[in-house]
C-alpha cells in the first residue's frame, strides 16, 4: 500500500467497528420516502437497475466498511433528488417549458481529451456548461445553489484526501465545468457507477434497457440546472463518455444537436481509462484487480466505439465534427477556428483570450503516468479488440478538423 492511501486504511479500520449500513433497495427506498415524507419515490424505470445494483454491490464489488457506507449514501442522495426534482417542477411548471438550444455534444471514449475541450468551451459566454457541483447534486435543495457548493466542496476535498491520485488524473473542483455523470446516475445509469464498483451485472443488463427515459430526465435536469442558474436561455455544451452508449437516445430527446467527436490511440485511451477506474476503485474497495481492470475496459471502450461508429454511419443526417487529440495537441486555436466555423458561431476575441489563459494556466494529466503492461495488456491485443470499431471510411464530414 502506498502511503497516499494510510488515511483510507486509517478510515477503514476505524468504519469496520461499526454495524454495516444496508444496500437494499426497498430498505433504503422505505428509508428515503420517510425522510422525503412520500408514499414512495416517483417513477418506475429506474427501479430494475437499482436492484440489479445492489445486487452486485453487495455479491462482486468488495466494498470496504467505507465503499458500504458511499455507495448506501450515494443512491439515499439520488432517491432524495428525485423527490426533490417532481417538487420543484410542480411548483415551477415553467421550467419544463424551457428551451434547449441546439446542444453541443461532446462524443468520444474515456481520456480522449473531452475535459479539454469542454473547459475551453466553457470560456464562452454564450454556451452552458455543468460544475461539478451541479453533477453531484443534480437538484437544488432548501438551501439553493449555495447548500450545493458547500456540499461539494466537501466531497471533492475528502475524495482527494483519500486518494490524491484522482486530483493528478482528472484535476476538478465545486465550481468548475465537469460532465453529466450526477444525471445520468439519477436514472441509475452506469456511467459512473462502472467507474467506481465492479457491478459487471449491473452493466451487463444496461445493454437491454431502453435509454430513452435516461435521455429525457438528463434534458429535465439541463432545464432545473439552467433554471437554477438564472439563464434565460442556453446552448448547453454536454459531455460524458457513457453519451457514446446512448447517443441514438440523446438524438431523439435532442433532434438538433450539433457532435463533436474526439478519437485518440486506442492503446492511450484504454491504459488511461483503466489507470483512472483503478484509482476511483480503490476508494471503495481493497480488492482491485488491474489486470480484470484493463481487460473490462478494453472490452468496454472498444464496444462503446463500434456502436457509436454504426450509428454514425447509419444517421449520415447528424452533422458531426471529427477531432483527433493530437490536432488538439498541434494546433489548438487552429482547431477551434474550425470547430466555431462548424457551429457557425462568431469565435470573437474575448473568448479567444479567455481560452488562451485556460490553456495557460491548465494543468490537466501532469504526473499522471500509465502503462498498457501494467493493466495486463499489449498493443496486439487493444488493435485486435478494436478491429471491430475501425473508424469510418474518411468523408467529406469526418474531414472537417483535418483541414
Amino acid at each position: 500500500m502506498t502511503a497516499d492511501l494510510r488515511l483510507l486504511a486509517h478510515a477503514n479500520r476505524s468504519l469496520s467497528r461499526l454495524p454495516p449500513v444496508s444496500l437494499d433497495p426497498q430498505e433504503i427506498e422505505r428509508f428515503v420516502a420517510r425522510r422525503e415524507g412520500v408514499a414512495q419515490v416517483p417513477g418506475s424505470h429506474w427501479r430494475p437497475p437499482l436492484e440489479a445494483l445492489c445486487h452486485d454491490l453487495e455479491d462482486k464489488a468488495a466494498l470496504t466498511p467505507l465503499g458500504r457506507i458511499m455507495a448506501n449514501g450515494q443512491i439515499v442522495g439520488l432517491l432524495r433528488a428525485r423527490c426533490r426534482a417532481e417538487r420543484l417542477l410542480a411548483r415551477h411548471p415553467a421550467i419544463a417549458e424551457r428551451r434547449l438550444e441546439r446542444p453541443i455534444i461532446i462524443l468520444g471514449p474515456m481520456r480522449s481529451g473531452s475535459t479539454r475541450l469542454q473547459r475551453l468551451l466553457a470560456c464562452d459566454r454564450r454556451l452552458s456548461f455543468t460544475r461539478l457541483f451541479e453533477t453531484l447534486f443534480p437538484v437544488p435543495g432548501r438551501g439553493g445553489n449555495g447548500a450545493r457548493i458547500a456540499a461539494s466542496a466537501a466531497v471533492h476535498s475528502t475524495l482527494r484526501a483519500l486518494n490524491p491520485a484522482i486530483q493528478r488524473i482528472h484535476p476538478s473542483g465545486p465550481l468548475r465545468p465537469d460532465e453529466e455523470f450526477g444525471f445520468l446516475s439519477f436514472a441509475f445509469h452506469s456511467g459512473q457507477f462502472a467507474v467506481q464498483w465492479d457491478v459487471p451485472g449491473f452493466v451487463a443488463a444496461e445493454r437491454r434497457r431502453d435509454l430513452s427515459p435516461i435521455a429525457r430526465e438528463l434534458a429535465a435536469l439541463l432545464r432545473i440546472n439552467g433554471w437554477a442558474r438564472g439563464e434565460t436561455a442556453s446552448v448547453p455544451v454536454l459531455k460524458c463518455p457513457a453519451y457514446s452508449d446512448m447517443a441514438e437516445a440523446l438524438l431523439e430527446t435532442f433532434p438538433d444537436a450539433r457532435l463533436i467527436r474526439l478519437s485518440r490511440d486506442p492503446a492511450k485511451v484504454v491504459a488511461s481509462s483503466a489507470s483512472l477506474v483503478v484509482e476511483q476503485r480503490r476508494i471503495h474497495s481493497d480488492a482491485v484487480d488491474p489486470h480484470a481492470v484493463g481487460a473490462e475496459w478494453l472490452a468496454r471502450t472498444a464496444e462503446r466505439e463500434a456502436r457509436l461508429d454504426e450509428l454514425l454511419e447509419r444517421r449520415r443526417d447528424v452533422p458531426v465534427f471529427d477531432l483527433p487529440y493530437g490536432a488538439m495537441n498541434a494546433d489548438w486555436s487552429g482547431v477551434m477556428h474550425r470547430l466555431y466555423r462548424f457551429l457557425r458561431l462568431p469565435l470573437d476575441p474575448p473568448t479567444l483570450e479567455a481560452m488562451r489563459r485556460y490553456q495557460r494556466k491548465a494543468k490537466a494529466h501532469r504526473g499522471h503516468r500509465y502503462s498498457l503492461e501494467e493493466f495486463g495488456l499489449d498493443e496486439d491485443r487493444v488493435s485486435a479488440a478494436f478491429l471491430q470499431s475501425d473508424p469510418a471510411p474518411v468523408t467529406a464530414r469526418s474531414m472537417i478538423a483535418a483541414k
